[in-house]
């Protein structure tokens, strides 16, 4: 039973996302366009708590998101929608990796 009450309580807790995009060398103006677009879109959607995005003050072609949701749902119904699925055909060929997402909870409340 407890397990179960703390299963749920963590599926409910809200999730932090963390996206790395490291771009291609001369595909950094891209990139940045391209986060640029996606970012106002994602905010608007109802689980979204929080949504940025950032340049590595030291490596011009690192880019990451950083975004907060409502819990896994809202996210999970966020990588569905078709904005979020072009965006991902979008920025894919314009990085040097995998696409990085990480899902992640705080360590305390």
């Amino acid at each position: 039973m407890a397990n179960s009450r703390l299963a749920s309580r963590e599926w409910n807790m809200e999730l932090f996302i963390f996206a790395r995009f490291h771009a291609r060398e001369g595909h950094e103006s891209a990139v940045m366009a391209a986060l640029l677009d996606e970012v106002p879109v994602a905010r608007a959607e109802p689980g979204c708590l929080a949504h940025q995005a950032y340049r590595s003050t030291r490596d011009p072609r690192l880019f990451y998101i950083h975004s907060r949701w409502r819990d896994e749902a809202a996210f999970d119904a966020h990588i569905r929608l078709p904005h979020t699925e072009s965006f991902v055909e979008r920025i894919q060929p314009l990085i040097d990796h995998k696409l990085e997402v990480t899902r992640a909870k705080p360590l305390s409340e």
